[in-house]
């Protein structure tokens, strides 16, 4: 017996070990199943292996007069141990990644350390026969030296298992922590990392995270909160500023109807008004381009309810329909002299909710300008007809009558009260005879019109299939 431990035992159980761990690595992360198999076929055959060999791992070993055997066979009981403890740890992994995913990665680390820390105590104790009572006495007192100096820091990983417990948020969500937004990115023993909008990292600590006030913007998943906050004079009426923002978001054609978007007067002081807007969409990555949007025609719509930002004082005198073609993006290279000569044709007209502006194939005589509220544009799709968009205050309708005299091939129908300007096509023409820039922005207007109605027209949604009894058993 004294040959086969050091010779066969101790070669044996190392060559294992090596074929462990080389199995380990060489084995794909994909390949967890079968990495966490061999590992257990190695315990195991290291299990018998040391056995075999009169190697008990809940005894002492029995040569105390071979010092060299003795430190062998201690070293194999020792390392059995731990050996167990870390196929222990990885087959409770793969129970807890099944269960709660890779989220719950923190707190298979702490189930690990306490499995290795009880296996050194199970060793001192088996096979090195300390007094593991007076260990466990000494290890107590230590443990509350070290937990009152470490307070902190064992506060940051408790917490850190209770957050990936709860799971008030997870890796790649998108929170705000007190105010601190940004991309969560990992969460381990201290704290918690969030990639702000600006790229920047913020570490926050896991037990600062448990006590905050936590907003998780990626739950639920499709439907996320836009809202913009617009100050405004307390001496205008909040009911003109109410109305001209309901406008704006019904404008919106990016947000969601349900839950229904909404304008609201937050706060008052002695000095401004504050609005608030809020609507929801269905994609978070969209939230900045609707918040400049929801900017662009808040404004628009408060000036085409003669609201305006700027200051009386600053602002000159200017008639509705000037100031309109101001805001006109087909007139911007236009002098002022030839907008106040288009001015003095545009004859306005009133439309209220409901009623159609342009008819499909109708020919316009003019070019239309929407000074107030919201028109909806819809095009044919076999026998119905479908939204392909919406507009608002400063575009502009009918340029297909106006570039070549052929018919619209949409219908324009106002969804609120609306006041449109019609610019005659004679003075249309005259303007686009001095100004080729108008032409090009009237033809570009045209184009991309067509290639929306196009997408929107592709864009059919998918018809869903009703599963009855017999299409099942067909399938059988």
């Amino acid at each position: 017996m004294s040959t086969v431990v050091p010779h066969y035992s101790l070669a044996w159980s190392l060559l294992l070990l090596l074929a462990d761990a080389l199995a380990w690595h060489l084995l794909a992360d994909r390949n967890r199943l079968a990495r966490i198999a061999t590992r257990l076929a190695a315990f195991v055959a290291y299990s018998l292996v040391i056995i075999n060999a009169g190697v008990s791992p809940l005894e002492a070993p029995a040569w105390p007069d071979d010092s060299a055997l003795q430190f062998g066979a201690t070293a194999l009981a020792i390392v059995w141990w731990l050996y167990a403890a870390r196929t222990l740890t990885v087959v409770l992994g793969l129970a807890l990644t099944s269960r709660v995913g890779h989220s719950g990665r923190l707190l298979q680390e702490v189930i690990g350390a306490v499995i290795f820390l009880i296996a050194i105590v199970a060793a001192a104790g088996y096979v090195l026969q300390l007094p593991v009572k007076g260990l466990l006495a000494t290890s107590g007192a230590m443990a509350i030296i070290v937990g009152l100096a470490l307070q902190s820091t064992l506060s940051d990983v408790f917490s850190g298992i209770i957050l990936n417990t709860t799971k008030p948020y997870q890796v790649d969500d998108s929170i705000s922590i007190d105010g601190m937004e940004g991309k969560v990115m990992d969460i381990d023993w201290r704290a918690t990392h969030l990639l702000t909008g600006v790229g920047t990292m913020v570490v926050i600590p896991n037990s600062v995270a448990a006590k905050a006030k936590i907003v998780n913007l990626s739950r639920p998943v499709h439907i996320h909160g836009v809202s913009i906050n617009i100050m405004m004079s307390p001496h205008i009426r909040p009911r003109r500023v109410l109305d001209a923002l309901e406008r704006a978001l019904q404008g919106c054609s990016a947000l969601l109807q349900t839950p229904k978007p909404r304008a609201v007067v937050k706060e008052t002081s002695p000095t401004t008004i504050e609005y608030a807007v809020t609507g929801f969409i269905s994609d978070l990555n969209n939230k900045s381009d609707v918040r400049n949007l929801l900017f662009d025609l808040a404004y628009r719509h408060l000036e085409a309810a003669g609201i305006a930002w700027q200051s009386e004082t600053t602002a000159e005198a200017m008639s509705r329909p000037r100031a309109l073609l101001d805001e006109v993006k087909v007139f911007r290279t236009s002098t002022a002299e030839e907008k106040d000569h288009l001015a003095q044709s545009m004859v306005a007209r009133e439309y209220t909710a409901g009623q159609t502006i342009i008819e499909v194939d109708e020919i316009t005589d003019g070019l239309l300008v929407i000074a107030t509220g919201v028109v909806s544009a819809s095009v044919k799709d076999g026998n119905e007809m479908v939204e392909a968009g919406r507009m608002g205050p400063g575009e502009v309708m009918g340029e297909q009558s106006v570039l070549a005299d052929t018919p619209s091939q949409a219908r324009f129908t106002a969804l609120t009260s609306c006041v449109v300007y019609r610019i005659d096509k004679t003075a249309t023409r005259q303007a686009m005879e001095q100004r080729v820039e108008i032409v090009m922005a009237l033809n570009k207007l045209q184009a991309v019109r067509q290639q929306g109605t196009q997408h929107v027209l592709m864009r059919k949604p998918a018809v869903i299939k009703k599963n009855n009894f017999l299409g099942w058993l067909q399938k059988r």
